[in-house]
């Protein structure tokens, strides 16, 4: 059937259309009040004049399409669609940061929290999304202060023959070791962080006292007295709450500075009348720039599945389905949702300033301008999910040849530089692999004992001299270096440390702990530049101290035949290149370069090593 004559019998019913090419690639997800109307629009040539739509219309080879009881369901469903199926014609959301949540692991025995950016069906509950990020970082450490419940990774499935030093700094119940809380205990700690999360203050506050007073009766005063502190804390954040949503309503304001196919946008929260966090949005590659497609394919993809609404959207223009998505996020958020388009007084005035610094984001982003390494570092803390911005970055990578002569090398940075000062070396001590063994089998293997080496023995001695951790771990390699560092911390019972890897060639970013959430930055990111500055760093610096050992190693092996001198061996390696390309020689060849006599005992020193000893190849 012909393409035309399949758009023609296309049902006149609300629904969600899908244009494919000729590999069945998905080009293009679009929702229509009528599929047969809105699809055969795209076909009439007096639309072609938008070059967009041309070039969409050549590539198309097929439609596909799904029928919906209404334009609702339609818009709820062109939003998951395109998320599943990143069409390239249409507008993607790319952000640079994503708001918290904090998981509470209801699944497990001994519950848990955590700060986490992905939603997941685990059997968790989620409470979030906590605007400013550090909010949710705060009220994790306000649990573990007060609840003394723990963000730990340790297995509570098995025992454990000591705590970890949140225990003993009374951030902890410790319910990894035998004997040290009571379930019953731990099981009224994790229900009270829950009740706290839910916003259930008064449930808790009742409970709290009345937890109080039996304890005060029956002489437990410890106990009392943590309940009571309990009890003040809670007073104190209601009140701080009251005074903050008295003085203005929920709004978020949305503008960009657009030059194709470079474009920047800016989402500002305004919470009780004032700015509380900002967000960055960029596109590199967006060749058409269409205000009208723009915005809604936007505010559906930011606000469809969100779980917290605004009262009010602020934006710069009007589009289509303005009132549909305000009744579909009215219906979600329980109240009503405004998306309003300010034309004067204060309003306006806040979204014309909203677009400047869109521009500004423009400009830091993608022109010469460069941002200051403390925006840097805070885009850094939000893209890697960070408790704070990262004051110093210690970097590791392992450097060998099939397995020969092992280094690791550490680099610094720290305050917007880096620190040469503070760079470290390390031979790796680990036993080599046998002779007779397939080394090229076992590089991967031996470069993840050398890393665990390498971290441990570098944050052993920082534990043991009571010195700070730095802010960020950084690993030149993928999941399995980022694993062998963890094991590395987790021996030395260094927990909750941020840690994160690298990968080769992809420049896939790991963050421990959310392994299954690979990060992406775009080329043009400022943080993907210095994660790659900083990794560059330490792969050169790994790479000249494995050269300069074995340099050194190569010219031991000539220096031991007696008459030849360092400068001797010098100058065949720099001849010839290698050591092996030295044994290859007959005596003639080496007497080209050196006198007679002295060629022939570099041939039989080199002869006999041989025969004594493996060779050692470049």
């Amino acid at each position: 059937m012909e393409l035309r004559e399949k758009v023609a019998g296309l049902p006149a019913q609300p629904g969600v259309y899908l244009f494919q090419d000729a590999r069945g690639t998905i080009l293009y997800v679009g929702k229509a009040l009528s599929l047969r109307s809105r699809v055969r629009s795209y076909f009439l040539e007096s639309n072609w004049a938008d070059a967009k739509t041309g070039s969409l219309v050549r590539e198309i080879a097929d439609v596909d399409y799904i029928v919906v009881d209404n334009e609702k369901e339609a818009l709820a469903l062109e939003n998951n669609l395109i998320k599943r199926h990143k069409p390239k014609f249409n507008v993607l959301l790319r952000d640079d940061k994503t708001y918290p949540y904090i998981k509470y692991t209801a699944y497990e025995k001994r519950p848990r929290v955590y700060v986490t950016r992905r939603l997941k069906k685990d059997g968790s509950i989620y409470f979030g999304p906590y605007f400013p990020a550090s909010l949710a970082y705060r009220l994790v450490h306000l649990i573990h202060k007060h609840f003394l419940v723990p963000s730990c990774t340790v297995d509570l499935t098995r025992a454990h023959p000591r705590p970890c030093l949140q225990f003993y700094i009374h951030r902890c119940l410790g319910p990894c070791v035998p004997g040290l809380v009571t379930e019953e205990l731990y099981l009224q700690a994790a229900r009270d962080v829950r009740l706290f999360l839910e916003g259930r203050r008064n449930d808790l506050a009742r409970s709290l006292e009345e937890r109080m007073l039996r304890a005060s009766e029956e002489e437990r005063y410890e106990e009392a007295a943590g309940c009571r502190d309990l009890l003040r804390t809670l007073a104190e954040m209601d009140e701080r709450q009251k005074i903050a949503a008295a003085s203005g309503d929920d709004t978020d304001v949305l503008a960009w500075y657009a030059e194709p196919p470079q474009v920047a946008a800016n989402l500002f929260h305004l919470r009780g009348g004032r700015v509380v966090d900002r967000r960055d949005f960029y596109w590199e590659e967006l060749e058409e720039f269409d205000p009208a497609e723009f915005l809604p394919s936007l505010l559906k993809q930011l606000y469809l599945e969100a779980t917290y609404y605004p009262r009010y959207i602020h934006v710069p223009t009007e589009f289509e389905d303005r009132e549909l998505l305000e009744e579909v996020l009215s219906e979600s958020a329980g109240h009503r949702v405004e998306i309003l388009n300010p034309q004067r007084g204060q309003k306006y005035a806040f979204l014309e300033l909203v677009e400047k610094n869109a521009k500004h984001s423009f400009d830091q982003r993608f022109r010469v301008l460069k941002p200051s390494s403390a925006a840097i570092v805070e885009a850094l803390e939000s893209a890697l999910g960070l408790a704070e911005p990262p004051k110093r970055i210690e970097c590791f990578d392992i450097s060998h040849i099939q397995g020969s002569d092992t280094v690791a090398s550490m680099v610094v940075w720290e305050a917007g530089r880096m620190n040469k000062s503070a760079y470290r070396k390390f031979i790796i001590r680990g036993e080599a692999m046998p002779e007779s063994a397939d080394k090229s089998a076992g590089i991967l293997r031996d470069d993840f004992a050398s890393m665990r080496e390498t971290v441990e023995r570098r944050y052993r001695r920082l534990r043991d001299d009571s010195k700070p951790m730095p802010g960020l771990i950084l690993i030149d390699g993928g999941i399995g270096q980022l694993h062998a560092a963890a094991q590395a911390l987790e021996k030395l019972e260094i927990i909750n440390q941020p840690m994160a890897s690298i990968a080769k060639k992809e420049e896939i970013l790991y963050v421990l702990g959310r392994e299954d959430e690979p990060i992406v930055l775009e080329r043009h990111s400022p943080v993907l530049h210095l994660i790659q500055q900083i990794r560059d760093e330490t792969h050169r610096f790994a790479v000249t101290f494995h050269r300069q050992r074995r340099s050194n190693r190569l010219r031991t092996a000539l220096t031991e035949i007696p008459g030849i001198g360092p400068r001797t061996a010098q100058k065949l390696l720099r001849r010839f290149g290698s050591l092996a390309r030295v044994k290859q020689l007959s005596v003639e060849e080496l007497a080209a370069e050196m006198p007679r006599g002295q060629a022939q005992r570099v041939f039989d020193g080199l002869k006999q090593e041989s025969n004594g000893a493996p060779s050692v190849s470049p």
